[in-house]
C-alpha cells in the first residue's frame, strides 16, 4: 500500500505536470498558428480557465452589490445569495476547446450544411469589413430563421473566426450542453425576471465584451413565427453598451448577418401555432413522423432524387462601430440617465436590424412564393411564372435588394423555386398549369414574409 501511494504521489507530483505541460505547449503553438490564420484571433480572455472567470466574476464590484441587495431583499443569509449567483455564473460560462472547436464543431457544421443544403455566400461589404481595427471587439447581429444558423454560420465563419454564441435554454440538455458549452457558447434564459441572474449574465456579457471575445448574438430573441423580420430585444445589445466609454474602452464593432432558406427545417412547427387558429388543427410531431421522413429522404437520396433544401445562403453586411455610431449621434451611453440611454440603446436595435434586413439575401423560393401569393388562387403557365417572377426581381434590385441567382441564370432560379414548392406540394400542377393551394397559403406566406421587407 505504502509502494502505491508513493507511486500516486510521484505520479501527481512530478509526472503529471509534465505531461500537462507538454500537452499545453502543443496546444499554444496551435493557437498561436490558428490566430496567423484567422482574421479576428482567439483572444487570451477565451483560453482562460473556466474556475478563473468564474472567480473573477463572482468578485466583481456589481456582482457583490447585487448578491447583497439579493440577501436583503430575500431575507436570505448573503452566504445563500453568494451560492445562487455563483450556480448561476456556472451556467453562464462556456469552457473554450480549439480542439473541440476546429476539430469537431466546424467540420460537423460544414457536413451538416453542405448535405442538406447548397450554401453559398451572398453579399459581402469586403473592403468594409478588411478595415475593422483588429483589436475590436466584433460582434455578429443574425436574423435568427432556424436552428440551423448556428451551424451555417460557424461554417461560414470558419476561416475568419471562433464565435462565442448567446444559446437559449433549449441546448441545456446533456450532453449537448457540455458540447456546445465547449466550443465557447454561453447559456441564456431569456425570460427570466430574476436581478441577481440578470446581473451576473450582464457583468458576464461586459466582461467578455471589453476582453475583445468575438461574439454572435440574434436580437430577435427567438425563431420568427411567421418568417417577417422581428424588432430587437435589447436585453445582450444593453449589456454590451451601456456602460461602454468611448475614451478608453476598445471599440466595438457590429457585423449584419442576413441569413435566409429555400426550406426551414421546423417551418410547420413555426407556423402551427398560426394554423391552429385558421383551421383548427395542431401540427403534432411523432417518432413515426420522423422516422417516415428520414426513410423517405433516405430513398430519394439513393435513387438520385433529393434535391436536399435548395438554397441557403448568408450575406454579411457593412459594419456599424459603437463609437462611430455615438460620435454620430453626438452621445456618449455612459453619462446619460438610465430612460435616455434606454432610448439610444433602442435607436441603436433599430439600426442595426435596419442594417441585417437590407442584406438578407433573396432565393428563389422566397420570390416564387410571394408571386403565387400575389396570383391568389389564378392558375399560371410556367412561362407566366417566369415573367412576374423577372418583373418582381428588377424591382426589388432597384430597390436595393441583394436577389442571389443560382448559376447567374434566371430561369433556372425560377425553376429552382418552382420545383421545391411542388415537390412540398404547395403548389399543385396540372396540365402545365401551376396555382397555389389554398390550405398551404400559410407556408407560402411564411416564406413570402422572409422578404417583405425588402418590397418597394
Amino acid at each position: 500500500m505504502l509502494g502505491i501511494f508513493a507511486l500516486i504521489g510521484l505520479t501527481d507530483r512530478i509526472f503529471a505536470p509534465g505531461v500537462r505541460w507538454f500537452f499545453r505547449r502543443r496546444l499554444n503553438r496551435a493557437i498561436d498558428e490558428l490566430n496567423t490564420r484567422l482574421a479576428l484571433r482567439i483572444q487570451p480572455f477565451k483560453l482562460t480557465r473556466r474556475q478563473t472567470l468564474i472567480d473573477q466574476l463572482m468578485y466583481d464590484p456589481e456582482v457583490i452589490k447585487a448578491v447583497e441587495v439579493h440577501a436583503e431583499e430575500n431575507n436570505v443569509p448573503r452566504a445563500v445569495s453568494m451560492a445562487q449567483a455563483q450556480k448561476f455564473a456556472r451556467e453562464i460560462i462556456p469552457t473554450f476547446s480549439a480542439f473541440a472547436y476546429f476539430r469537431i464543431a466546424t467540420r460537423f457544421s460544414r457536413f451538416i450544411s453542405k448535405w442538406i443544403y447548397r450554401v453559398r455566400l451572398g453579399y459581402s461589404d469586403d473592403e468594409a469589413l478588411k478595415a475593422i481595427d483588429p483589436e475590436a471587439t466584433v460582434v455578429f447581429v443574425i436574423n435568427h430563421r432556424s436552428n440551423m444558423d448556428y451551424i451555417l454560420l460557424t461554417y461560414m465563419a470558419a476561416t475568419s473566426a471562433t464565435l462565442s454564441y448567446a444559446v437559449g435554454e433549449w441546448a441545456r440538455i446533456f450532453p449537448l450542453q457540455n458540447v456546445i458549452r465547449s466550443m465557447g457558447a454561453y447559456f441564456i434564459r431569456r425570460n427570466s425576471g430574476d436581478p441577481l441572474y440578470r446581473r451576473v449574465l450582464a457583468r458576464y456579457v461586459r466582461m467578455a465584451t471589453r476582453q475583445g471575445v468575438t461574439q454572435a448574438v440574434f436580437p430577435e430573441g427567438g425563431l420568427s413565427r411567421d418568417g417577417a423580420l422581428r424588432p430587437a430585444k435589447l436585453g445582450l445589445l444593453g449589456y454590451m453598451v451601456a456602460d461602454f466609454d468611448p475614451q478608453s474602452a476598445r471599440d466595438v464593432v457590429f457585423i449584419p448577418v442576413g441569413l435566409n432558406y429555400d426550406r426551414v427545417m421546423e417551418d410547420r412547427i413555426l407556423t402551427s401555432r398560426a394554423s391552429k387558429e385558421i383551421s383548427g388543427r395542431t401540427f403534432r410531431v411523432s417518432i413515426g413522423k420522423i422516422l417516415k421522413f428520414t426513410a423517405r429522404n433516405l430513398k430519394l437520396r439513393l435513387q438520385g432524387r433529393l434535391y436536399r433544401y435548395g438554397y441557403a445562403c448568408v450575406s454579411f453586411g457593412t459594419p456599424v462601430s459603437l463609437k462611430g455610431w455615438m460620435k454620430q449621434q453626438k452621445i456618449n451611453l455612459r453619462n446619460l440617465p438610465e430612460s435616455e440611454r434606454f432610448e439610444q440603446i433602442e435607436a441603436l436595435g433599430k439600426t442595426l436590424m435596419t442594417g441585417i434586413g437590407s442584406v438578407i439575401p433573396v432565393l428563389p423560393v422566397s420570390l416564387v412564393s410571394t408571386v403565387f401569393l400575389q396570383a391568389g388562387g389564378q392558375k399560371m403557365s410556367e412561362m407566366e411564372i417566369k415573367s412576374r417572377t423577372f418583373k418582381f426581381v428588377q424591382d426589388l434590385e432597384a430597390n436595393g435588394a441583394h436577389v442571389h441567382i443560382p448559376r447567374e441564370d434566371r430561369d433556372y432560379a425560377v425553376s429552382a423555386g418552382i420545383r421545391m414548392l411542388t415537390l412540398r406540394h404547395l403548389v399543385e400542377e396540372k396540365d402545365g398549369f401551376y396555382w397555389a393551394k389554398e390550405d398551404e397559403k400559410l407556408l407560402l406566406q411564411y416564406y413570402a414574409n422572409s422578404i417583405v421587407h425588402l418590397l418597394p
